[in-house]
């Protein structure tokens, strides 16, 4: 298969119509849409990624209209979180409808549900007139693609085609709010963080992360958003010298980093989480074995940063 590269909305829609996968830009990272109502389009998400068929995926919607075709109600909590924050980088859980296939939710009786802010997301789903279910456009468990050319790399070949957009803006993937349960439940850290979400619902809290309601959500369950490279958390301070090849990602410029051999400095934490699975991707062109974050105060993004630093460093 020819991977079809575009920058047009309008034709990469035509892809989904015809039961085929395209990759699109979203604010988080690109998603790997198909047609929800599809199953046989759903289920070549599975074959392209190499994705486990227990791992659920997130429907993205176009409108709050078609948040009736794929929940089956919408609590007051969830109402309130969908006020505030969509469009944008949440995902709320919800029961879903008979009509939602089992392969997208990988046989659970909720589904997630996001609408992209991003202006090309929009355009696309808007274009495609259904709800597009679609997890991280890589091979499973490497880092997210934040370009299109990452997406290229990992799924040319494997996918009909990719809408090309810019580098995305915040880097790790959505904030998972599970809505389906008597108490609003943090699934996955992402952009929207939890002080924003406690603004609208005080009694929200993170799950546990052998809570059972960990399963609803992606990226929860396996290793996920490694690179090659054997990567080692580190705090403030200094670093050992590095035995191999090895390089850093922080916010400090700490003793010993002359050792290395690639170094990146962020200037915030948002710069870093945008910056994050790009540079373990280049550390991978550059074949090296080591790589060394700095760890980040766990406060506003700083919790889905750790959170993805420390899925990453699983063995």
């Amino acid at each position: 298969m020819q991977t079809v590269l575009t920058r047009s909305a309008r034709k990469a829609s035509e892809f989904i119509r015809r039961g085929q996968l395209v990759a699109f830009p979203t604010e988080t990272v690109y998603g790997l849409g198909a047609d929800l109502f599809n199953k046989a389009a759903v289920a070549k998400i599975f074959t392209a990624k190499g994705r486990p068929s227990d791992n659920p995926l997130i429907a993205h919607v176009s409108s709050l209209e078609q948040l009736g075709l794929l929940a089956s109600r919408i609590p007051p909590g969830a109402e309130r979180l969908i006020q505030a924050f969509f469009p944008g980088p949440l995902t709320v859980v919800l029961p879903k409808t008979e009509q939602v296939p089992l392969q997208a939710t990988a046989g659970l009786p909720t589904i997630g549900i996001r609408m992209p802010r991003h202006p090309k997301a929009q355009a696309f789903l808007s274009r495609c007139s259904t709800p597009i279910v679609a997890p991280s456009a890589n091979l499973s468990g490497r880092p997210s693609p934040t370009r299109w050319q990452d997406v290229r790399t990992d799924l040319d070949g494997r996918i009909a085609c990719i809408l090309q957009g810019d580098q995305t803006r915040v880097g790790l993937e959505s904030t998972v709010v599970d809505c389906s349960g008597s108490r609003p439940l943090i699934l996955r850290a992402g952009a929207i963080s939890l002080e924003q979400l406690r603004e609208i619902l005080p009694d929200i809290r993170l799950a546990g992360k052998s809570a059972p309601e960990i399963s609803k959500s992606p990226g929860m369950r396996y290793r996920h958003y490694s690179p090659h490279a054997k990567l080692v958390i580190v705090e403030a301070g200094s670093v050992p010298k590095p035995l191999t090849s090895a390089a850093y990602i922080g916010l400090d410029s700490l003793e010993g980093l002359q050792d290395f051999k690639k170094v990146l400095l962020c200037s915030s934490v948002d710069d870093y989480a945008r910056k994050l699975f790009l540079f373990f991707r280049e550390c991978d062109a550059a074949h090296i074995a080591e790589i060394y974050c700095q760890a980040v105060p766990e406060t506003d993004l700083g919790l889905a940063l750790m959170d993805r630093l420390r899925r990453a460093a699983q063995a």
